[in-house]
């Protein structure tokens, strides 16, 4: 396993790479860092090789002062600039969440430099104007929370009670351990600036583009996150050369809850590309 920092456009990115071979690219969501995905890194570095950061604001990479600088253009255009300093051919890129969302971005504005697309748990932005600016105004208020009470109470009364995150209760002790110390290990500033230049809300509205992606697309979700499960049927739909896999017994966060079938998938379409 290989960890390094990596200069780009002014800031440094942390990463973790393992194995040899097709470069897969994990981007994790928000809260999240390249060491959350565990023991799913290494499972999935026995064929190819892996690749995970920190998105702006989170683990080790910089924390910029300025929301702007986290917009998901910016970020979409450092994560082609990573690409081209590690020489990389096109990718098979994984996003989850905020970073699924960033995946998708990418898949538009750069297809060239990706031969697959796995989404997880993820939307194409908000297309209603009111509900962009409701839903802006909403993360920049948690944004004035963390900076105002603290990481610990933002996560325990804000963030691990939203009904998104209901599945996760059920989890041993350890893992709910496990992820709270990620989410503790951040910045409150970077978490704060990432709410406020990567919400949901700021970002530009792509659902009216989906059927420019003609490159493969595997769509994941977890048939008890039950909104994002009718999304992202919709979002496959629109796809030329898309699937979806609805995971049982699972919620928003697939990975986290169903390791081995979440595994199984990727693998399924990943070797399918070979």
């Amino acid at each position: 396993m290989i960890d390094q920092r990596i200069g780009i456009n002014g800031v440094t990115y942390h990463l973790i790479e393992t194995g040899s071979g097709d470069p897969l690219v994990l981007l994790h969501g928000f809260m999240g860092s390249a060491a959350g995905w565990g023991a799913l890194h290494t499972q999935l570095a026995r064929s190819r090789r892996v690749i995970a950061l920190d998105a702006l604001g989170h683990g080790s990479t910089d924390a910029p002062p300025i929301p702007q600088r986290y917009r998901i253009e910016q970020a979409a255009h450092d994560l082609v600039m990573l690409f081209e300093l590690l020489a990389l051919p096109p990718v098979d890129l994984l996003g989850y969440s905020m970073g699924g969302r960033l995946a998708l971005y990418v898949a538009l504005e750069y297809p060239e430099r990706l031969r697959s697309l796995v989404l997880e748990s993820t939307s194409a932005g908000l297309g209603n104007r009111i509900e962009a600016e409701r839903r802006a105004q909403a993360d920049a208020d948690r944004a004035a929370v963390i900076e105002q009470e603290g990481l610990e109470t933002f996560i325990a009364r804000d963030w691990e009670t939203l009904p998104l995150f209901a599945s996760q209760r059920r989890l041993p002790e350890a893992i709910r351990d496990r992820v709270r110390a990620e989410r503790m290990a951040h910045t409150a500033d970077g978490l704060a600036n990432s709410l406020r230049g990567m919400s949901v809300g700021q970002q530009p509205y792509l659902g009216e583009r989906l059927g420019a992606i003609t490159m493969p697309a595997l769509l994941i979700a977890g048939e008890l996150d039950a909104a994002y499960c009718e999304g992202m049927r919709r979002m496959a739909a629109h796809m030329l050369n898309a699937r979806i896999e609805i995971v049982p017994d699972a919620g928003h966060n697939v990975h986290l809850e169903q390791p081995a079938a979440y595994l199984e998938c990727i693998d399924q379409f990943l070797n399918a590309r070979r």
